[in-house]
């Protein structure tokens, strides 16, 4: 009898550990890939003007509100530098933005650090719009 509730006691908290670990049952809007796409080189004063791309996937079950506000923040060492809207994405649409940067045509390969921040504003209760901030970021080395 102890042996039977024992393991039925551990099959219980392996289900409900998966269950924490599966998707989320709303909107999850993610930051899925970002990109240089193409470098000019030799603008005026020896600057390299990189083009940059990202997509943002709503990888979720649900589609977002149409009154959801939300924008992809991007840094340099901790200071942001801009934003770019994101329209409320439906389950599976994806949104592409981009942003150019410049950097002296000096500057070491790989040693251009961006981040990008997913920040949505939530208009309806916390957690419907973005349901999973663990995707919300992505970091750019060039």
């Amino acid at each position: 009898m102890f042996r039977t509730t024992a393991l039925a006691l551990l099959a219980l908290a392996q289900m409900l550990a998966g269950a924490a670990s599966a998707a989320c049952v709303a909107a999850d809007p993610a930051i899925a890939s970002v990109s240089v796409k193409s470098v000019t080189q030799g603008g005026p004063g020896g600057v390299n003007r990189y083009n940059i791309a990202g997509t943002v996937v709503n990888i979720g079950s649900e589609g977002q509100a149409s009154n959801v506000l939300q924008f992809v923040n991007i840094y340099e060492n901790g200071d942001k530098l801009d934003s770019r809207g994101v329209p409320p994405l439906k389950p599976g649409q994806s949104y592409t933005f981009s942003y150019a940067v410049l950097r002296s045509a000096d500057a070491g390969k790989g040693t251009g650090i961006l981040s990008f921040r997913l920040d949505v504003r939530q208009p309806s209760p916390p957690g419907r719009e973005d349901c999973n901030l663990s995707n919300d970021s992505f970091t750019l080395r060039f």
